[in-house]
């Protein structure tokens, strides 16, 4: 297959620190080629995936992160760019929605963010030319009226993460900074449970920078450790040596990819039972789930954990390679071109176990 992928305008593939959808795609471009087919990425100029990148794009623009005006520009130039593909996997929310895209080439289209009220009716309308990828059985569940032709759970490069002792003696945090993510949580619930904290957060837009001037910084103590932004090695570390990674998110996230990475790492996770968590942590035996005001009594609990169970939970259910077989099994459908605009009619729901 010659296979057509469309990132975002706003940060290179892979990204060079945060950046959940850039690494997803990065993984589908690399497990496409390795699979024998023919990839072109529409993406940042700047970007450093090992695949042909489509012509006249520009660099990466975070700067600009969430501009229409961008992304709108950056559509319309991934399309040119990918002319003659024979399908096209676009995660971008105005591509699937671009009048000029070839009408004869299938489209998929993965919802990375939340299904509230207005993107349910952006879904709906893409669904009649588009077929629809849910990264999560509770985000498809949040507007059955979308139709979803797979439920595919995001995976990555297992192997590239080096599995970690957890003899670090402290509980460790990795995400953005905003009330969302369940930082203050994260903070609270170490304290409670009487060990240290070492947090790594990203905090570049001003709405970041603001929660954690006016809301985190006031209360770090001796027994937080804020490290800042890291990368990739020093992520795998920090997760690696951790007794537990903490993951007290406050609302329904899609898919929690760094609850995946940790896992790699062999770190078990203590987290909300809420959004994806119950897809991804099993409760008991790679984490625990619950409330936030009751996590704090799992501490205990997560140091007699299998590490060796979450590597392998990680190994076997979120995988790169299967993350990618999934996807070309849907491909190889809707190249079969049934149903408008090649996608399959009435195609179900098929979900990860």
């Amino acid at each position: 297959m010659r296979i057509g992928l469309v990132a975002g305008p706003w940060i290179p593939v892979p990204p060079p620190t945060y950046g959940g959808i850039e690494r997803v795609v990065d993984s589908l471009a690399r497990g496409f080629a390795a699979a024998g087919h023919e990839v072109v990425l529409a993406a940042p100029s700047d970007s450093t995936c090992p695949v042909r990148l489509a012509p006249g794009m520009r660099p990466a623009a975070v700067e600009e992160l969430g501009c229409t005006m961008s992304e709108l520009s950056h559509v319309a130039r991934a399309y040119q760019g990918l002319r003659g593909m024979d399908i096209i996997h676009d995660h971008t929310l105005a591509g699937p929605l671009y009048l000029h895209r070839p009408r004869e080439v299938p489209v998929a289209t993965t919802i990375h963010g939340p299904l509230h009220a207005q993107a349910v009716d952006i879904y709906r309308a893409m669904a009649r030319d588009s077929a629809i990828i849910a990264i999560s059985r509770d985000q498809a569940s949040h507007a059955p009226d979308v139709p979803v032709s797979r439920v595919i759970h995001h995976g990555m490069d297992v192997q590239a993460v080096p599995v970690g002792s957890g003899r670090g003696g402290y509980l460790c945090f990795v995400g953005r900074s905003c009330p969302d993510k369940g930082l203050l949580e994260a903070i609270m619930l170490a304290r409670r449970a009487g060990m240290p904290l070492r947090i790594a957060v990203k905090m570049r837009q001003p709405d970041e920078l603001r929660y954690f001037r006016e809301v985190i910084e006031p209360l770090l103590g001796a027994n937080e450790d804020f490290v800042g932004e890291v990368g990739d090695g020093e992520k795998y570390a920090l997760m690696g040596e951790a007794l537990a990674f903490l993951n007290p998110i406050q609302w329904s996230e899609p898919f929690g990819l760094v609850m995946i990475e940790a896992l790699a790492t062999g770190t078990p996770v203590i987290g909300t039972r809420i959004g994806s968590a119950p897809e991804i942590v099993e409760h008991g035996r790679t984490g625990f789930l619950g409330a936030t005001e009751n996590l704090a009594e799992f501490v205990p609990a997560a140091a007699g954990l299998s590490r060796e169970l979450c590597r392998n939970t990680a190994e076997q259910r979120f995988s790169e390679e299967r993350m990618v077989s999934e996807h070309l099994e849907l491909f190889r459908e809707l190249l079969g071109g049934k149903g408008p605009g090649g996608v399959p009619d009435a195609v179900g729901v098929h979900q990860n176990q």
